[in-house]
């Protein structure tokens, strides 16, 4: 069996930044040649960032990533990694936009893989099954492909496939089974969610079953806008066993050799293969062509053996904190924002952003604001202090009251307004530093307030970034226990443990205008995150009457969510890109 050195590029790219992305390319393609590596795989669209967005109606858009995929063949030629198998993402086209009067059925915008060698673009593959749901639109964007392209090297053939040609059976599986390849690279920009790992091993294995061979998925890291990529690179036999898989949220070089069936000397006759029968829940043909491409490719021997080996998966707690991290992270940095800065109240949200963000960037960056008003109680003012000198982030205090006084003197308000003036007064402060200093403000309202519409317009939900914007508050707590055992603990644990209160009124507590936030919780996460109605959401053991209350306040506050800051996705479904409801909407629960 001849053995091939396979590496998968686990990188970061940035969307738009098309010369720094092949800069990437070029540096891990020659940490992959001084492995030893025949080829090494990057990610989906990695060479243009993903997702670009409407980015691909842009002519000059595609005619950039088009021309960099030419240069950095040549580029890599000039490296003297001209021998190396390199495959890489990215955006092509064989024809206007499908929003174009121009254009033709079957061609347009494509999602694209490439192998480059020796100086040239060898290969290409169209992606086939075009994900259409959660956060993904690809029918807008692209057209499918209808072929499979296989390329030999060495003797040792191999299928391209892209990201979503994974997630469903038939099509290139199913293809690159009937072809008789020995390997299917399937190049990926899989947005995290919680235990999506435990998700993907399964479904390599079905794929690997599917297609009769071994499979290598690479996946991206890195934070783009709302989504966040975790890695999670693996690679399978084609019995589904096993053989490497890379860390989540690491970006690292995955290195493994692989001893692959040699290719047949004479293609398979028409619906023969050489393939098991597969072992998959069901049989689904295929209608693609395949694109047999023979590249005069030498697997030299290599004296060691590689093993890539098997990085164990982390904690849920942690792995939420790292995806957190990496997306404040890379929203700061690709945006390039210097600093942060943030209202440190002592209550448990921001004392979580706070950590968060000196995780993420260092307390040199981070500014946290007291902006205590006549109603902040003094534990609060302290556990502010407090979270600033352990963590070490800037610190200052910025009393609200004067101002507030301020505008009570020019102004009649009572109750619920006068509550909103000092969130708003607080907004306006964070701005105004944002304004003075360069910071990017960081608003803190998590996924349960967002839900219920519990925050102030222009107040406390004023802010260009949100990290716990997809958390649920009853996570909030388990995040900040977990990150306290984790070395120094950053957070006061009297954050931690006195019930949550906005402060805006005396002896004001959440559990005033909320249902405990362990009844609430599951609620939201049942309506909003699996769509279930009235009727199923009481089925499951919900009080009507309250299921009825929750239910209202999530659908009067669409408008809120609407106007609110990006957040990094972490569930299932998340408010925004995922999760899109009219403002103006009469459809009630029930009635």
């Amino acid at each position: 069996m001849p053995t091939l050195r396979i590496a998968l590029a686990q990188v970061n790219s940035t969307v738009g930044d098309i010369p720094g992305n092949a800069a990437v390319i070029r540096r891990w393609s020659r940490a992959a040649a001084d492995s030893g590596a025949h080829l090494v795989a990057f990610p989906e669209m990695m060479l243009t960032g993903y997702p670009i967005e409407d980015l691909v109606f842009r002519n000059s858009f595609v005619d950039a990533s088009q021309r960099a995929l030419r240069a950095l063949a040549a580029d890599l030629a000039a490296d003297g990694l001209g021998e190396l198998a390199v495959v890489v993402g990215y955006v092509d086209a064989d024809g206007p936009a499908a929003i174009s009067s121009e254009a033709a059925p079957g061609n347009g915008r494509r999602d694209a893989s490439a192998l480059l060698h020796r100086g040239e673009v060898a290969a290409t593959y169209f992606k086939h099954h075009l994900p259409n749901y959660g956060v993904f639109d690809e029918d807008r964007y692209f057209e499918p492909g209808d072929s499979l392209t296989v390329v030999r090297l060495g003797g040792v053939d191999v299928a391209l496939t892209v990201c979503e040609d994974i997630w469903q059976a038939g099509g290139p599986f199913t293809a690159a089974r009937r072809a008789g390849v020995g390997l299917v690279v399937n190049i990926n920009a899989s947005p995290y969610e919680l235990n999506k790992d435990d998700v993907r091993l399964p479904l390599v294995r079905r794929r690997a079953a599917e297609a009769g061979a071994a499979v290598a998925y690479v996946n991206m890291i890195g934070g783009q806008d709302e989504l966040v990529f975790d890695g999670d690179s693996i690679i399978v036999a084609a019995d589904g066993e096993l053989l490497a898989r890379a860390g989540q949220f690491t970006e690292e070089l995955l290195v493994h050799d692989l001893d692959l069936p040699l290719a047949d000397a004479a293609p398979n006759a028409e619906l023969a293969t050489d393939a098991a029968k597969p072992q998959v829940e069901q049989e689904i043909p295929d209608d693609m062509a395949i694109d047999q491409i023979v590249l005069d490719f030498a697997l030299t021997a290599n004296e060691d053996r590689r093993e890539g080996g098997v990085t164990e998966r982390i904690a849920d707690e942690a792995e939420v904190w790292a995806a957190l991290v990496m997306g404040l992270r890379d929203y700061v940095d690709k945006n390039g924002f210097r600093s942060v800065v943030l209202g440190l109240s002592g209550g448990i949200d921001s004392a979580v952003v706070a950590a968060i963000a000196v995780d993420a960037l260092g307390p040199e960056r981070v500014t946290g604001v007291s902006l205590p008003s006549g109603y902040s109680s003094e534990h609060s003012k302290d556990d502010a202090a407090d979270m600033a000198k352990r963590t070490g982030l800037t610190y200052r205090v910025e009393p609200i009251q004067p101002m507030v006084d301020a505008f009570l003197a020019n102004m009649s308000l009572s109750g619920l307004a006068v509550e909103n003036l000092q969130a708003r007064v607080r907004g306006v402060i964070l701005m105004a530093l944002s304004n003075s200093d360069g910071h990017l403000v960081l608003t803190t309202g998590n996924k349960s307030e967002l839900a219920v519409g519990y925050s102030t317009l222009y107040g406390d939900s004023v802010g260009g970034y949100n990290p716990l914007k997809d958390v649920p508050k009853t996570m909030v707590w388990q995040l900040a226990r977990w990150r306290n055992t984790q070395g120094d603990p950053p957070i006061p644990e009297n954050s931690i443990t006195k019930p949550p209160s906005a402060e805006l009124r005396p002896d004001q507590k959440d559990s005033d205008s909320l249902p405990d936030y362990e009844v609430l919780d599951p609620i939201i996460k049942g309506y909003v995150d699996h769509d279930l109605g009235r009727a199923e959401l009481i089925a499951a053991g919900n009080d009507p009457a309250l299921v009825d209350r929750v239910l209202r306040m999530v659908d009067l506050a669409e408008y809120k969510r609407r106007q609110s800051a990006p957040g990094t996705k972490i569930s299932g479904k998340a408010f925004g890109r995922d999760r899109r409801l009219p403002i103006t909407n009469r459809f009630r629960e029930g009635n």
